[in-house]
């Protein structure tokens, strides 16, 4: 209201309610800065005075999240037989119970670490009982045990990691408008510009870490949703697959701390129609390489066919109910509740390449896993069901007693006819047409 004149002036009500979240958002930000305000940190730069630092690191009661600790050594280690065991907190981790906490790692797998650089190292490790037995959240020395047994055969995997970027709270995908949504899906995969793709900055870090390190990372690629992306690890041979993968996970959350993002492996992170996460793994054994290939890859599906939902269980870390609401039918994937398999059919359970029909020997892809999937248990299963003919005697399904509900239905509806409908003549008519003269529903 104008005093001087009299007058009311209308303003724009959501103008102001964007700016005002723009710079909650902002002072949030700025609030939560580590005090160096974007510059190097002078003291990663000091001499270790010939130690090592050695990042522990392993996964955690989720069986998604990864947890670690440094320690010192003093000497470069050559391989894991020259890196202590070390233990920790269980009870802190969804491992263990206060009263008997300690659980142990076991180095497995040494890479080179890209933050601390120079002799420095990550190690990656199993978890294991007191009583030096696997943890029951373990499933690396469960999925090693089966690589050993078909070791002859020489599987080849490569999994696809899809994931997607939040703001640093976590909850509100990275650079989405505040108070909105994007435009639809359809210019962001592959895309480039400003307006189309979001946190490059992080991926090519994430690429080139990855590269020093060690892990066989052989490409990424910006996806259908806005600040999704997709990075592919492989060809790995055996348990290599879930090393490299996991310790790529690690490495992709430690970068965007650097950028105050936080990296989400949900595999339906966004509600409606937008699409979710996979961890497609693609499969290849000496067999299917050679020529003749593709016979073997059909035997193997017609395998899969059998064990759909023993596969379904294995391919989430919550025996399937993460996948629900991903593998809908919909969104470029198949439904959870049928196996399906095609050339080039990226709406199918299993995609075998157009390329390798051609050709009759190759690879084929499993779309079913999720973007949290445990690379050990899914590579694990794969080999069980396609090698060693080692089935779950799973319980089955519960089935519904159609014939009591079919009798209880009909008995409630079959005395129903057209007339006690009350329609108009017309419409009766019309219906009993419809029904070859009936006049009765049932």
């Amino acid at each position: 209201i104008n005093a001087e004149y009299g007058e009311i002036k209308t303003i724009n009500t959501n103008y102001f309610i964007q700016t005002n979240l723009r710079t909650q958002a902002l002072m949030t930000r700025i609030s939560r800065q580590d005090g160096l305000n974007g510059k190097r940190n002078p003291f990663l730069d000091l001499p270790q005075n010939g130690k090592i630092m050695a990042y522990y690191m392993w996964i955690d009661g989720t069986g998604e999240s990864m947890r670690g600790k440094t320690r010192t050594l003093d000497s470069k280690p050559s391989s894991c037989a020259d890196l202590p065991m070390w233990n920790y907190d269980g009870s802190s981790t969804g491992q263990a119970t206060g009263e008997d906490s300690d659980v142990l790692l076991i180095p497995v797998a040494i890479y080179k670490d890209p933050f601390r650089r120079g002799d420095n190292i990550l190690v990656l490790c199993e978890t294991y009982c007191p009583d030096n037995t696997p943890h029951p959240t373990n499933h690396r020395a469960k999925c090693q045990e089966k690589m050993k047994k078909v070791a002859d055969e020489h599987p080849w995997f490569g999994i696809e990691q899809e994931y997607t970027m939040f703001d640093e709270n976590g909850v509100h995908p990275y650079s989405w408008p505040l108070n909105g949504y994007p435009g639809p899906q359809g210019p962001y995969y592959c895309g480039v510009g400003a307006d189309k793709v979001n946190g490059r900055k992080v991926v090519e870090a994430h690429y080139r870490a990855c590269m020093y390190a060690g892990i066989k990372i052989a490409g990424s690629n910006a996806e259908v949703m806005p600040s999704q992306w997709e990075y592919q690890v492989g060809p790995c041979e055996g348990i290599s697959m879930g090393d490299d993968l996991w310790v790529s996970r690690w490495i992709l959350c430690r970068v965007a701390e650097e950028f105050n993002v936080v990296i989400s492996f949900d595999p339906k992170p966004i509600k409606g129609d937008w699409n979710g996460a996979g961890c497609h793994t693609n499969i290849s054994t000496q067999s299917m390489r050679e020529p003749g290939g593709l016979a073997v890859i059909e035997a193997a599906l017609e395998k899969f066919a059998q064990r759909h939902r023993e596969h379904i269980e294995a391919y989430d870390p919550n025996k399937g109910e993460d996948n629900k609401r991903r593998l809908t039918g919909r969104h470029e994937t198949a439904s959870i509740d049928h196996f399906s398999h095609g050339v080039a059919h990226r709406g199918a359970s299993v995609r075998i390449p157009r390329h390798v029909a051609q050709e009759g020997c190759g690879y084929f892809e499993d779309r079913r896993p999720s973007s949290n999937a445990d690379p050990y248990a899914v590579t694990g299963r794969v080999i069980q069901t396609m090698l060693l003919d080692e089935f779950d005697d799973l319980p089955a399904p519960p089935q519904e007693d159609e014939e009591e509900e079919e009798e209880e239905y009909t008995a409630d509806i079959q005395n129903i006819t057209i007339e006690e409908l009350d329609l108009d003549p017309e419409l009766a008519d019309m219906l009993a047409r419809g029904m070859g003269g009936r006049r009765n529903l049932w």
